[in-house]
């Protein structure tokens, strides 16, 4: 078995810190010992199922200690984690099912109405005991006790994570169990993660992100607190109760946190054992940095750019956020960070262009998907106006991000566009495209639709729906049948109905609706 996995660190967690806590859930708890007992019982099962290497086996639940034990088990056998975000509705479970060919969802009681409803025919393992015909995790720890020996290899895939591409279908990025690992060693060396940390785990099990939290705290020897946040006093008190001192946020989380009237919010002193807060899939506002100086003032704020097709590019040093807070940061441990335009010649400050990602942390590809990998991963040559390719070795790859920035005279980066036109909402990419088929698909009334994001400052960009038909169409009406299909963060916060849809060039001309709804305040 290779070291460069994260099946090596619990390995190495449970022998030298076996009576540590690995991971807490409000009033249960797991030792690394515990923990690496129970992901081999798992792991022992899934791997007398008699799939074939590489087998996609999808994770479709609510987040908890089993849910993390479910990961460390796949990612302790030979087979492919599919996580399955939790709000995708069946028909969106279902794509991501074909697509990758799943044989095997686990699952809570939650979801197994939504997994029949998509038409799944492969076999569902649950958390608990359901009925006679399914197998349990609970069942499971009775009966599987025996020796587990991992055999996978660094180079092996890994996961298959999901996102809205600009297509309007969910895209598969293949990601390798050395990504994985990259990972946790470059964002625990950069944020100096310490064996006494206590992680907050409130970022979602289902996106690099939120499973890095989990292999961070692998890596360091550090504990996980597991928790989902609904209302902004439960998330204090599980600051406060796990004594939390890493907390890792997107920019919704921290607008979500401070959603209550300030004297219902906790003092500075009770967060003063916050040390480090990480944020990254959004920009960071004025108020919301405000609100961290104020309620967590000892702790250092890292503001991270990542991109889909790389774990993590950069990110920003803590004393560079009142300088320079719009910055994205420069680039992280063991990456190179380049800015080329058209003619593929380096940028000069304040030079918008595309930003190329050189280094560790790359994902494999996109599954399925030869024409988005070709778009994204590239050969190095083309930076061969900017770096010396000696030897003319030219078979490494890098990430051309489809990302737009500039730096500044001392080399520090700012975002200024994207190459499509994906919506930036709430921590998630949502494609326009997607929506745009629901509605085509399900309300036969609307004769176009165009969708696209409009700026707000809360959650970065929020959803609208701009549509033509024979009469307006009540609104309560299209959100009905749109929730029926589409998470909650898809949901169009302003619907505009307009008689006709202007066009350009044949197509709908969605610069001047955005034009129109901005100016209008529809």
């Amino acid at each position: 078995m290779s070291v460069n996995c994260i099946r090596n660190l619990l390995e190495v967690s449970s022998r030298t810190h076996g009576d540590k806590t690995a991971l807490i859930h409000g009033n249960r708890s797991l030792t690394f010992g515990e923990l690496f007992k129970k992901v081999n019982q798992i792991a022992h099962y899934f791997s007398e199922l008699g799939l074939p290497k590489g087998t996609r086996i999808g994770i479709y639940s609510n987040k908890s200690i089993e849910q993390v034990i479910a990961i460390l088990a796949l990612l302790s056998t030979e087979y492919i984690f599919v996580p399955i975000t939790r709000s995708l509705k069946p028909e969106q479970v279902e794509y991501i099912v074909n697509d990758c060919n799943i044989r095997c969802i686990i699952t809570d009681k939650s979801k197994r109405e939504n997994i029949a409803a998509a038409n799944f025919s492969g076999k569902v393992i649950t958390y608990e005991s359901v009925d006679k015909e399914s197998v349990s995790f609970e069942e499971i720890y009775k009966y599987y006790n025996e020796h587990y020996e991992a055999k996978i290899k660094s180079f092996d895939n890994a996961v298959i994570t999901y996102s809205f591409a600009a297509s309007g279908l969910p895209k598969g990025i293949v990601i390798t169990h050395r990504n994985l690992i990259d990972g946790a060693r470059v964002v625990a060396q950069y944020l100096k993660l310490k064996e006494s940390d206590i992680i907050s785990g409130v970022l979602s099990f289902n996106l690099d992100y939120g499973l890095n939290q989990i292999f961070c705290a692998l890596y360091k020897r550090a504990t996980l607190a597991i928790h989902k946040l609904v209302l902004p006093s439960d998330f204090f008190a599980h600051l406060m109760k796990d004594r939390v001192t890493v907390l890792p946020v997107m920019p919704i989380h921290i607008t979500q946190m401070f959603d209550e009237e300030p004297h219902r919010l906790p003092t500075a002193e009770q967060l003063s054992h916050v040390r480090i807060i990480t944020s990254s899939g959004g920009k960071i506002t004025a108020k919301m940095l405000e609100n961290i100086e104020i309620y967590f003032p000892d702790a250092q704020f890292f503001s991270m750019h990542g991109l889909s097709e790389a774990f993590r590019s950069a990110y920003l040093d803590p004393r560079q956020i009142k300088i320079r807070p719009t910055s994205i940061g420069k680039a992280i441990p063991d990456v190179e960070l380049f800015i080329i335009n058209e003619n593929g010649e380096a940028c000069k400050p304040r030079e918008v262009g595309e930003l190329i990602h050189r280094g560790a942390c790359i994902y494999k590809g996109y599954w399925n998907s030869p024409e988005d990998t070709a778009m994204r991963f590239k050969s190095i040559k083309i930076l061969e106006k900017v770096i010396n390719l000696e030897g003319q070795l030219t078979d490494e790859i890098v990430v051309a991000s489809g990302d737009y920035v500039y730096k500044d005279e001392e080399d520090y980066i700012y975002f200024h566009s994207r190459r499509d036109d994906m919506i930036k909402t709430s921590g998630y990419r949502v494609s326009p495209a997607e929506i745009e088929r629901v509605v085509y698909d399900n309300i036969e009334a609307i004769q176009s639709c165009a969708v696209f994001g409009i700026e707000n400052e809360m959650i970065e960009e929020e959803i609208v729906l701009v549509y033509s038909a024979a009469a307006e169409i009540p609104r309560n009406e299209l959100l009905f049948e749109l929730k029926k299909h589409l998470p909650n963060y898809m949901i169009p916060a302003r619907i505009v109905y307009k008689r006709s849809i202007p066009l350009h060039f044949g197509k709908i001309n969605k610069a001047a609706l955005k034009e129109e709804v901005e100016k209008s305040g529809e």
